[in-house]
């Protein structure tokens, strides 16, 4: 049976606040979804050796501007490269078929029943420094719950809905392919079994 994560981050600063510099942004919060538990799971920054096993045993790790933004930021933590998982970013897929990125919380309110996202990533870093940790998992599982909920919906349907211009909800179609298609974030073949952090 494939093994799947679906995951976000929240970080502790913004790049206006860093200069656009990945190298200084620091995490907050990484919330996930493992397909093989049916579980979500939220760590804090110390805590981030326990997520990489989870990483590199998954079939494929799944995220929504994961691969310009989740991926960069947790790379400054890990000691190889993450961007060489076998990765699915879905905003890349929707981006593919429409042209356009569109935001996450805008193809959910189109595309599912009564799940939305609750804040925002402003919000959870204000949070952040009131020392608001559990507000800032309940928000960022609540974004992987999207995440997959989404995901789970374009596996089935082949496709998402969208709000054009006008309001109008639209369909279009995607490809989210399947955990077999174990390609990393550059579009090569992924390197299975990637083994930094797990006994040899």
């Amino acid at each position: 049976m494939s093994y799947e994560v679906v995951f976000d981050i929240e970080t502790q600063n913004s790049f206006a606040e860093v200069e656009n510099d990945f190298k200084k942004l620091r995490v907050s919060v990484i919330s996930l979804y493992r397909s093989d538990t049916d579980s979500y799971h939220s760590f804090v920054e110390d805590e981030l050796s326990q997520v990489w096993p989870i990483f590199e045993k998954a079939d494929r790790v799944i995220g929504f501007n994961s691969e310009h933004f989740d991926l960069p930021v947790l790379n400054n933590y890990y000691l190889g490269n993450l961007l060489q998982l076998p990765h699915l970013d879905m905003l890349k897929k929707v981006k593919d078929s429409l042209g356009i990125r569109i935001k996450l919380a805008v193809l959910a309110e189109a595309t599912l029943d009564n799940v939305t996202k609750s804040a925002d990533g402003l919000q959870a870093i204000r949070w952040w420094r009131e020392g608001k940790i559990d507000e800032i998992k309940k928000y960022c599982e609540q974004d992987v719950r999207v995440t997959k909920e989404l995901y789970d919906f374009g596996r089935k349907n082949k496709q998402l809905f969208y709000k054009n211009l006008t309001g109008e909800v639209l369909p279009f179609a995607v490809d989210f392919g399947s955990p077999n298609d174990t390609l990393t974030a550059s579009g090569e073949a992924a390197q299975k079994n990637i083994n930094f952090t797990l006994p040899f």
